[in-house]
Parts: structure tokens; sequence; C-alpha cells
């Protein structure tokens, strides 16, 4: 938010100075910072930036969604009048390049969000069909007792079955135990019909803006991240990542939407009153989860030996553990709101990711942006 502000303070001095060409050219004061004439139509140009650049200014700090269009007119427009009054106005050349590097980090962000939206809309659009009926506890009987007792604990039975849900997360991440964190805020779609998800993050990597995405969908996976919008510093593909993805979307299924383990795709194994196997399989992929629960019938963990832990080069099987916590009332549902993200390593424990629940949504008929 500080640097926000920052750069709203230079966006509005820069617009503002601009209005010196409008009071030289209907001589409303002496400017002896321009030394060439200004006419009356060339001072109504340079008062029409200052209006753009007060009017970018304030959408970009507001988050506007096409605040970076209202940014390029006004540095265009800046750039031109400065070029005809270049030995008094050039200087005005380096404002303009601050703000558009801006505008480009911010245009970069478009395209990536349209992208993940084009995604979303799709599957809108084809898998969207699974049964809302409420969900009984006959139709839980074939689970082992334990995930019976935490569908009922997640007030699960007794509401609608869940074809899809939109959640938002605030958190932190890390890639090394090295690394500081960086904080990090996301929206996610999943669906369950067939089986996708679409997540979608913003950060600050080393002071500089990235966004991440997840894309997996027909059992194909993709994770990228892009530093200030436009440079991949990740791009992971293959079956690998496929198969890793499906046990994030699994251990999703448990923790955000216990409602889905009734799937047919599950099979159940029992390993003692409050611990239980979980085999998932989505087309021709086979994820095993262990799921752990406390006395109360409440989900604590999960762990998976088939996740890999990946730069999008070099590919990594630990184990990996989704501790969850901090039980709430979250959309008439008792869900954990807090989880880590662990890797088990020989080395001992490292905790690259910390979430926190924002806000969830289920069985939605259309993208809510």
């Amino acid at each position: 938010m500080a640097i926000r502000v920052v750069f709203l303070i230079i966006v509005l001095l820069h617009g503002f100075i601009h209005l010196l060409g409008f009071v030289k050219a209907f001589d409303l004061q002496k400017v002896k910072a321009l030394s060439i004439p200004v006419s009356k139509p060339m001072g109504v140009a340079w008062f029409m930036v200052t209006v753009l650049f007060l009017l970018y200014g304030t959408l970009y700090y507001l988050n506007i969604k096409y605040a970076w269009l209202f940014g390029i007119f006004a540095m265009i427009a800046s750039q031109i009048l400065i070029i005809y009054f270049w030995n008094d106005a050039k200087f005005g050349t380096i404002p303009n390049l601050f703000i558009l590097i801006v505008v480009l980090i911010s245009f970069g962000s478009h395209l990536l969000l349209n992208e993940f939206t084009s995604y979303v809309e799709k599957d809108f659009s084809k898998n969207n069909t699974l049964s809302t009926d409420i969900l009984t506890e006959h139709e839980t009987a074939h689970l082992p007792p334990i995930v019976q007792t935490y569908l009922v604990v997640t007030k699960s039975v007794g509401q609608p079955k869940i074809k899809n849900f939109k959640a938002e997360f605030v958190g932190r991440m890390r890639s090394n135990p090295t690394d500081k964190h960086m904080n990090f805020k996301s929206v996610q779609y999943n669906f369950f019909q067939q089986p996708s998800r679409y997540f979608y993050m913003t950060a600050s990597k080393m002071g500089l803006p990235a966004t991440g995405q997840h894309m997996y969908q027909n059992e194909k996976a993709t994770f990228e991240v892009r530093l200030l919008n436009w440079f991949k510093v990740v791009d992971a593909k293959g079956d690998k990542l496929d198969q890793a993805e499906t046990v994030t979307l699994f251990s999703e299924m448990c923790f955000m939407a216990p409602a889905t383990l009734i799937d047919n795709r599950i099979t159940w194994e029992t390993v003692n009153d409050t611990t239980v196997n979980a085999i998932f399989k989505n087309g021709g992929i086979s994820i095993r989860a262990t799921l752990y629960f406390n006395a109360r019938g409440e989900l604590v963990n999960s762990i998976s030996n088939d996740r890999y832990d990946t730069d999008g080069e070099k590919y990594t099987s630990y184990p990996w553990a989704t501790p969850v916590g901090n039980y709430r009332t979250i959309k008439g549902y008792w869900l954990p709101s807090t989880i880590k993200l662990i890797y088990q390593k020989p080395e001992g424990n490292f905790i690259y990711g910390e979430l926190e629940f924002n806000d969830v949504r289920y069985n939605l008929i259309n993208m809510e942006e």
C-alpha cells in the first residue's frame, strides 16, 4: 500500500506540472520554465493531459481493472507534448518512463487474468451439471466411520452436494528454507464433475510484483510464475506435475469441500479409528493420501507421497503434509480456516506455505470476478 501511495503522488505531481502549459497559453501567470510560446489549443492539450494523469492515478490507486489503459493514453499524450517542447520539457520523459513501466506491469497482469478468466468461464460452460441435491447420511454409508463422522461434524450432511467452489486465500510462501517469505493473495475455482482446478496468485518477489498460475484440467497441469507479470521464472508441466496437481485437488476436496468425499473415484482403507488411506483416481492418474482426524472427527492433517517439489526443471518427491486448524463456521460449514504446506525432507520439515481462508463460495452458476 505504501508503494501504491508513493506512485500515486508521483503521477499526480507529474500531472499537475502539465498545468504550466495551460497557464502560459492563457497568460494566467508568467511561466519562466517554458520559454517557447504556447498557443491556446496547445494549452488545452496540456490541461487535458493533466486530467488524464489525475484520472489514471485515481483509478490505479483504487485498483480499477482498466486503469492501465488511461495510463497509456496519458503517458503517450504527455510524451508528444514533451517532444514538441523538448528544450523546456525534456526531463518529463523520466517520470513518463517510470509510469510506462508500471503501466506495462499492469497490462501484463490484465493479460494473465484474462487467460485465467477464459479457462474458468469455459469450464462453467461444460463442467457444471453435477447434482446439488441434499447430501444424506445414507449416501455416506460406504465411507469409513471416521469419514462419515467428519461429514457430519463439518455440517456437510444435510446441505447441497458440491459441484464447484470459488476460494480466496491470503498467506505467505517461500521456495527455500533460507528465503524470506513473500506475502500473497489468491483466488481459485475447483470443479468436480470432470476434475479441474484454476489457481491465480499475486505476490511480491524481491520487491517486484509476481503472478503465479496453476491450471489443471483433463488430467493435465501447468504451473507458471512470471516476474513483473512478463518474465517466466517458473514454467512447469508434464506427467509429474499432472500427478502433483491431482494430489493438491484431492487435498482441497478434503478440507474445503468435504461433501465431495462421497465421490466414487475414491477408494478407502481404514487404518485405525482416526486414520484412513484414500486412493483418488482421475482418469489415468491415481494418487494416494493418508488422512488424520482428531477425536472429535475433525480432519487435522493429510500426507501424500505422490506430490513433487518443483522449480519447473527439477522434480523431487517428498512426503507432502497439509496440517489444517482453526476450525470455524464458513458459509454454513464447520471448516478449517488455516493450512500449512509442508515437505517432509530428510533434513527436517520445510514449511513453504501458510494460508488462511478469506472466503469460499459453493455451487456457482457462473464466474465471479
